[in-house]
């Protein structure tokens, strides 16, 4: 039975409120020893706990991330893009452990990789900042690497979900997209802070809507992205085609000889930039 008018809205929003809730609930289930460690390290932070807790909890968050977070975002982005691609009825639950199970070892061994750069830079802006005071300079550099490479962290997760790639490209693809596209990079980042700020302020939005929110916000962003590149990758191909077309015409009707010919028309390369090998990797690449 097809629900028209305003029972038709109130029936689509209550879909998509349970779809947003489900996937969400799914994600902290199959996350829930990082987050646990998460809201230890936010308990041990207020006063009466030592410097030992902290790092402790610090311990246990870097542990567990590459085990349980990274898996089950990467789980959860193969739901949105679903949902961003226009398949709204799927079975949330049969496509998000679909995703875990076929993206487990990429996401867990990219969650090493990221996890390792995190504390490495974490610590690097720390020191900068809180032991020589005349290279806090280099603790602000820290500080947007740090930003880069957390907005990357989305574009990684949306690559796991989207195509057939090797873990070393999806990780480069991720981080050079991050520094290529930086108004994508401002906005993915402005989103994800305006979502997480209300849900600090609702905490049963955290539970409920968060993580789904944030992930098909980001997988929406990179997805127009994705297709505004095809798009130019396609208009560059369909200009190429062109010249070489108008070449071979002129070296057939032309008076001068084929060798003065090919020299007149040829023209040197130019070294491709950092955007057009991104481009062409991203379009190349088989789709899930």
């Amino acid at each position: 039975m097809e629900f028209r008018g305003v029972m038709g809205g109130i029936y689509r929003l209550s879909e998509w409120i349970m779809r947003l809730a489900g996937s969400n609930l799914l994600w902290v289930i199959c996350s829930s020893p990082f987050l646990f460690f998460l809201v230890m390290r936010f308990i041990f932070g207020q006063s009466g706990f030592t410097a030992n807790d902290i790092l402790q909890a610090n311990w246990g968050m870097g542990i567990m991330a590459p085990f349980t977070l990274f898996p089950a975002t990467a789980a959860l982005f193969t739901v949105v893009r679903k949902w961003v691609m226009g398949e709204g009825d799927v079975s949330v639950f049969k496509t998000y452990f679909r995703g875990y199970k076929e993206n487990y070892k990429q996401s867990m061994l990219g969650g090493f990789f990221y996890t390792l750069l995190f504390v490495i830079m974490y610590v690097d802006y720390t020191v900068y900042m809180t032991q020589f005071p005349n290279l806090q300079l280099l603790g602000i550099v820290m500080l947007i690497f740090l930003l880069v490479l957390f907005v990357s962290l989305f574009n990684f997760f949306a690559m796991i979900a989207h195509y057939h790639m090797k873990l070393k490209d999806i990780v480069k693809n991720a981080i050079l997209l991050s520094i290529v596209r930086p108004f994508r990079l401002f906005s993915t980042l402005l989103g994800t802070v305006a979502l997480l700020f209300i849900g600090t302020k609702y905490p049963v939005l955290f539970v409920f809507f968060l993580a789904s929110g944030i992930a098909w916000f980001a997988f929406f962003n990179f997805y127009g992205m994705f297709l505004k590149m095809q798009e130019q990758s396609e208009k560059q191909a369909l200009a190429d085609e062109e010249k070489e077309l108008k070449a071979d015409e002129q070296l057939v009707i032309g008076d001068q000889s084929p060798v003065e010919q090919a020299k007149q028309i040829n023209v040197e390369k130019q070294p491709t930039s950092m955007n057009d090998n991104v481009k062409k990797s991203l379009t190349k690449n088989k789709e899930r």
